[in-house]
């Protein structure tokens, strides 16, 4: 009776420590994110902000008030620590080249980052627990039916190949969340109302929509 007392005294305050270290590196990532003026190019504040094409234009970099729900746990961590361009082009331009650039963080100061960022959360996200697989269906609607790399390029066969207006999808299994994948598809518009995003709500069955998801969600 005693030890079990004793275990369960020890796995709460395991959890309060746990706990108070996540709440410390959010408290000292904000600090961090605050100190670096990064909200002078990133929005970190939902819902969403701009109303016309010359509100998207207007911004220097991509939203972050819901990084929480769009990126898996510890790929900000580590692209805070070595930054690599996730969009072929510059934010909003239709010809310029992105040649990266974006400063790089100490490893703490990168894992407060991380942790104040993953914070932030869009209730328009909802735990669907879709997993990420390379399904047929998925991937006939991403190459032939939506004809999705035209904005997007993928890895084929070690190569990237694909458009350059969008974010890159390579390695999108690592990156992003599919529960995220599936709310950005079905509403856009709640994340980036000006954006020519198709909306596919309509178009593309529910089922569907969950296979393109998935197929998105695991690629590599």
């Amino acid at each position: 009776m005693r030890s079990a007392v004793i275990v369960s005294v020890m796995t709460v305050l395991i959890a309060l420590f746990v706990s108070s270290g996540a709440e410390a590196g959010v408290a000292e990532g904000k600090k961090a994110f605050e100190a670096g003026k990064c909200a002078s190019c990133h929005q970190i504040a939902g819902p969403a902000s701009e109303k016309t094409i010359k509100d998207q234009l207007a911004k220097k970099g991509p939203e972050l008030w819901y990084s929480g729900s769009k990126f898996k746990a510890g790929f900000l961590e580590k692209w805070l620590t070595n930054p690599q361009p996730i969009r072929p082009l510059v934010y909003n331009s239709l010809s310029e080249r992105n040649r990266g650039g974006h400063p790089s963080l100490p490893a703490k100061e990168a894992r407060d980052v991380a942790e104040y960022l993953m914070s932030l959360k869009s209730a328009d996200v909802k735990a669907l627990g879709i997993q990420p697989r390379d399904t047929p269906k998925g991937r006939v609607m991403f190459i032939k039916k939506q004809s999705c790399y035209g904005c997007h390029t993928v890895n084929v066969k070690g190569k990237a190949v694909g458009g350059l207006t969008g974010p890159s999808l390579s390695n999108a299994s690592e990156r992003l969340n599919p529960d995220w994948i599936y709310a950005y598809l079905s509403h856009p518009k709640a994340f980036k109302p000006v954006k020519m995003m198709p909306v596919y709500t309509g178009i593309i069955n529910d089922a569907d929509m969950k296979e393109l998801t998935a197929y998105v969600g695991g690629l590599r």
